[in-house]
C-alpha cells in the first residue's frame, strides 16, 4: 500500500491549506491495505460538529476521485 500512500499524500497536502483557513489541519496517519485511508483532524476540525461532514463530503470525496484505489477516509 505503500504506492497507494505516495499517491493519496499530494492531495492531503493540496486539502489542507482549505481546512488551514478555518483553523484546522489534517494529518495523514495510515494506509490500510484494503484501500482505507486513516487520517487526523486537528486544530479547529477536531471538535467541529462539521467534522464527519468535511470528512466525507469533502476529503473523501477528492482522495477517491483522485486516486480510485482509496475506498474510504476513516477519522482516528
Amino acid at each position: 500500500m505503500a504506492d497507494i500512500k505516495e499517491k493519496v499524500e499530494p492531495i492531503i497536502e493540496k486539502i489542507r491549506p482549505m481546512l488551514q483557513a478555518d483553523g484546522g489541519d489534517i494529518e495523514l496517519v495510515d494506509v490500510e491495505d484494503d484501500g482505507t485511508v486513516k487520517v487526523r483532524l486537528v486544530g479547529a476540525c477536531a471538535g467541529c460538529a462539521m467534522s464527519q461532514y468535511t470528512l466525507k463530503v469533502g476529503v473523501e470525496r477528492i482522495l477517491i476521485k483522485e486516486v480510485p484505489e482509496v475506498k474510504c477516509v476513516e477519522a482516528v
